[in-house]
């Protein structure tokens, strides 16, 4: 089926990567690559970016990484600075998501308090 619309999409492709590892916190790059349509390197960027940002953490659980998203960050665009992520990601659920226990976004994280880690 051939599309009519533009070429673009309303989100880019850092909030399609959030919105999959708050979705499945253990997907793989090759994963990730593939629903979002875009090879693995964009998507290594894209999570080195958000790790620095503090936006996710990465931590290994055998052969694979499990990602945390912290959901008290703000959005970064000054139009946008009084929406957590949190809110966001919420507003972007399915509706297979919306009706069902266990809803994904568990693996949100309180944003850390405390300076003084070793």
């Amino acid at each position: 089926m051939k599309s009519s619309g533009p070429g673009w999409t309303y989100l880019s492709n850092h909030a399609h990567t959030i919105l999959l590892l708050w979705r499945e916190p253990d997907l793989r790059v090759r994963e990730i690559a593939a629903r979002i349509g875009i090879t693995e390197r964009p998507v290594l960027r894209i999570i080195g970016e958000l790790e620095h940002a503090g936006v996710i953490r990465r931590r290994r659980e055998g052969r694979r990484n499990q990602y945390e998203i912290d959901g008290d960050t703000p959005l970064r665009h000054s139009l946008e600075q009084h929406v957590r992520l949190a809110d966001l990601l919420e507003l972007l659920k399915g509706p297979a998501e919306r009706d069902q226990d266990g809803l994904p976004g568990t693996n949100f994280s309180p944003r850390s308090t405390s300076t003084s880690e070793a």
